[in-house]
């Protein structure tokens, strides 16, 4: 059997010469921020050649645009009209309107 882990997202990653290394965090269900939104949590770390690390990006790209054509996920506009596109596109669930609150439960990779 295969060990399966859950994460809330990637809080940072950091590149080292040919190395990249991406550490994921879940958000705590007991820690509070200023904000009393859930603490990011250190949950375990990815390391990956930049090499491996650029096929991985892409894998990431391609299922993002399944989520994307499947109406599960909507790619988010910029915040300026001058702001650049992203190698990470920032989504946001389909049925979110973008003029409603989200909830301080939903990981700051997707808001």
């Amino acid at each position: 059997m295969h060990t399966e882990l859950y994460t809330d997202g990637i809080d940072e990653v950091t590149i080292g010469g040919s190395i990249v290394r991406v550490d994921l965090v879940s958000l705590s269900p007991t820690e509070r921020d200023a904000n009393n939104a859930p603490k990011k949590v250190f949950r375990q770390r990815l390391i990956f050649s930049a090499e491996s690390f650029a096929n991985s990006v892409e894998v990431m790209q391609n299922a993002l645009q399944g989520l994307v054509d499947a109406g599960v996920v909507q790619r988010s506009r910029p915040r300026t009209p001058m702001a650049a596109p992203q190698a990470s596109a920032r989504v946001e669930p389909a049925s979110s309107v973008s003029d409603n609150p989200r909830s301080p439960n939903v990981s700051t990779n997707f808001r």
